[in-house]
């Protein structure tokens, strides 16, 4: 007799689950964007964005459930919140409910990779969805920490990867988290980090023309960061530009305020220094019509990227 209460129970408890994942597919179909936001990062997909350097086993640990927020090989089974999305998987998830009841506690630990703040779950799907559907918010797991110079926050949805891959790669050719770890140097806008190695490029021939000298590539990326980078950084930050753009970076105001002061010196004929420029890109760009042709800008320069990647 409780065997069989428990087998009903268990089916409803599915039965639930999936209902509640389908109309959370649907309520994301008509919200667009916050699909992504319920979709289970693919392990391989993330692994091969991000540049990863290495890995290590960091043995068996309790890990928030609301951190796993990946898969190696099953992301399209279960959404974000771990609810089953596929009807096949029933039998299976119902026997792993059966022995959570039976037994409480007693499941094996799951096994999982985990990447910056991140978790994905190499074996142990089933396990995760179950103990989230009952109410727990941490389970013990056996855990692979993978090496990214990126960083990966638990949040991260599909839309972030290709940026976070651009910076992986940008970093690959520079160095600069060798040579610079405490940077951190993060987009908005796709396509920018490219623009960065032409800078780069540019203040190693100033620099080779001015000492007469072959500057060695790492030492032009070095002092580019605390010649060029750095100080501009540092002027946007006093001058507090960013509250007035919220959404956008450091890095996105550095970008945007170098062609600003290009763009004024070429106008007035003189070189205006970097706080007048961020003066005169603020008053012009953080309201106003300034402020629709920047997003203009902005939504065109995302377009033409994802044209590129024919996404």
């Amino acid at each position: 007799m409780y065997d069989t209460a428990l087998r009903f129970q268990a089916n409803e408890a599915f039965s639930r689950a999936h209902r509640r994942a389908l109309w959370q597919g649907v309520l994301g179909f008509f919200r667009g964007k916050q699909a992504l936001r319920a979709s289970l990062l693919s392990f391989e997909t993330v692994r091969d964005k991000l540049k990863i350097r290495g890995q290590h086993y960091a043995g068996l640990q309790m890990i928030p459930i609301d951190k796993i927020v990946g898969s190696v090989g099953r992301y399209q089974d279960f959404d974000r919140a771990f609810l089953p999305t596929q009807e096949h998987i029933r039998e299976r998830w119902r026997a792993v409910y059966r022995a959570q009841a039976a037994q409480g506690a007693g499941l094996p630990p799951i096994e999982v990779y985990k990447i910056g703040d991140a978790y994905f779950v190499r074996d142990g799907h089933h396990r995760v969805s179950v103990l989230k559907e009952l109410g727990a918010t941490a389970v013990e797991a056996y855990v692979t920490e993978f090496e990214t110079p990126v960083p990966l926050p638990a949040d991260t949805v599909e839309a972030d990867l290709d940026l976070k891959g651009e910076y992986a790669a940008f970093l690959l050719e520079t160095g600069l988290d060798r040579l610079r770890p405490e940077q951190r140097i993060e987009f908005t806008v796709p396509g920018q980090y490219r623009k960065l190695q032409e800078h780069i490029a540019v203040h190693r021939y100033f620099v080779s023309q001015s000492e007469s000298r072959e500057v060695p590539y790492d030492e032009a990326v070095a002092r580019w960061y605390d010649e060029v980078y750095c100080p501009l950084v540092e002027v946007i930050r006093e001058a507090e530009i960013l509250a007035q753009f919220p959404g956008r970076t450091e890095a996105d105001l550095y970008l945007w305020l170098i062609e600003h002061q290009y763009y004024l010196s070429e106008e007035t004929g003189y070189e205006v220094p970097l706080e007048e420029a961020a003066a005169d890109f603020s008053a012009e760009f953080s309201h106003g019509p300034g402020r629709k042709e920047l997003e203009a800008g902005v939504k065109k320069a995302i377009a033409d990227s994802r044209e590129l990647t024919g996404q």
